[in-house]
């Protein structure tokens, strides 16, 4: 006689759903579950739950599963998923304040370079308006890899400093200001 286990039995709790729907201003108890966005994510190979069911978990309120995933780690905000998506939620959105609210509820993050990268990235658009490679580049190899890691990413930085294609000073930008004032505006509302 073989034992069958039951289904899991899960009780949908909105107030996630509400959290994340007033954060990202989408409408997560939209989606229909397609599949679209999953089928054309790059990287749904390297996720342990797929968006759709990540956003699946977000309505029924799995707060611990979603934010203890790697796929809010994972997903590389490449948009495919929101282009994709029939109801025009903006999942690449829903997964960046997943990972925002992961980071402040003190949720230890999966995959442990990419909140550094997340912050790096950030906080340089917070500096100069806009993405300075070379110092973000210094920056996040000495918050992931220590000298060590800054060392070993040095000699490709110099050639791509000889070819142009890095610039040690950031250019000036003129709505630097206005940038600024989105991240005020941003911590303000978080």
């Amino acid at each position: 006689m073989t034992v069958t286990e039951l289904p899991q039995v899960i009780v949908p709790n909105p107030s996630f759903r509400k959290k994340v729907e007033e954060i990202s201003g989408d409408k997560v108890s939209a989606c229909f579950q397609c599949e679209k966005c999953t089928n054309g994510c790059p990287l749904a190979f390297a996720m342990d739950i797929a968006p759709h069911k990540i956003i699946r978990s977000v309505h029924l309120g799995l707060k611990d599963t979603v934010l203890n995933s790697d796929t809010i780690w994972v997903c590389a905000s490449c948009e495919t998923c929101t282009t994709r998506c029939p109801n025009g939620i903006d999942i690449a959105h829903i997964m960046d304040t997943l990972r925002q609210i992961a980071q402040r509820e003190g949720v230890k993050a999966s995959q442990k370079n990419v909140p550094i990268f997340h912050d790096v990235f950030l906080s340089s658009m917070r500096r100069f308006g806009r993405v300075h490679e070379a110092s973000m580049a210094v920056t996040y190899s000495l918050k992931s890899g220590g000298v060590k890691g800054l060392l070993s990413q040095a000699g490709m930085g110099l050639g791509m400093f000889r070819k142009g294609k890095v610039k040690v000073l950031p250019s000036r930008f003129r709505a630097n200001k206005k940038v600024r004032d989105i991240f005020r505006a941003t911590e303000r509302k978080g």
